[in-house]
């Protein structure tokens, strides 16, 4: 199962007002898990930005003055995204960007969801907690997940946090926590956090029971049994 996680920035809110999309940040997971690979790309939008925008995410005509126009790049994006589910923070809005820029380049180009199954993360926010707020900022905060390095709207970055409050939101195992451990500076923070191994880390030892641990192993299987009346599950298992 291959989704694409997915963020853009624009010039303005409304695409009907000709804004165009100026950066665009995806990360892959695969079989809910991430691998590292992501795609990531300023735009040339040839036209103006507003201000408002441009205090949500600090990226300059300046800045982008040097960048690539959407029609330069489409063909990589594509094959990023094409056959993936895509999940999107409030999808209508990146979705209809996304099909303004194909339609200025192809009027006959397919729509996204013609090729892309879309997700949206802030409807399966809503049913999951209705009533209260769900931006991408309180979802971390109700999920635990670091968003500390978030001060202006960055696609890739917006992206990155997406995945983890989205792998947390729908379920599955989130951090190498047992059971019995002590959860409670997760817990104050309204979830589990997703814990990255650094990939530079030493391989972790690989400790084999001794004999006389395995023969204790065996007695305590032995007492088990003959206190239940009945075999042993674990003795069919090879741990060896």
């Amino acid at each position: 199962m291959r989704q694409v996680v997915l963020d853009t920035e624009t010039t303005g809110l409304e695409v009907s007002q000709g804004h165009r999309i100026i950066e665009i940040g995806c990360v892959e997971v695969v079989n809910r898990k991430l691998t590292g690979r992501h795609y990531h790309q300023y735009i040339q939008p040839n036209r103006h930005i507003d201000e408002g925008a441009l205090a949500v995410h600090g990226i300059s005509q300046e800045f982008l003055a040097d960048k690539p126009t959407f029609g330069r790049i489409v063909d990589d994006f594509l094959a990023f995204i094409r056959g993936a589910e895509l999940i999107i923070h409030n999808a209508p809005f990146d979705i209809g960007f996304m099909d303004a820029e194909f339609k200025l380049l192809d009027p006959t180009h397919p729509r996204t969801a013609e090729f892309c199954t879309i997700t949206d993360s802030l409807v399966l926010a809503r049913q999951r907690h209705p009533g209260q707020r769900n931006s991408l900022d309180a979802l971390c905060q109700r999920y635990g997940v670091d968003n500390a390095s978030r001060t202006l709207h960055g696609a890739l970055l917006d992206a990155e946090i997406l995945a983890d409050v989205y792998l947390t939101m729908t379920g599955g195992q989130t951090s190498l926590g047992l059971g019995d451990e002590d959860n409670s500076a997760d817990s104050e923070l309204g979830g589990n956090r997703i814990r990255r191994l650094p990939k530079d880390r030493e391989p972790l030892p690989i400790l084999r029971a001794s004999q006389e641990e395995l023969d204790r192993h065996e007695h305590k299987l032995t007492d088990i049994e003959g206190r239940s009346g009945g075999k042993v599950l674990w003795r069919e298992f090879n741990f060896s």
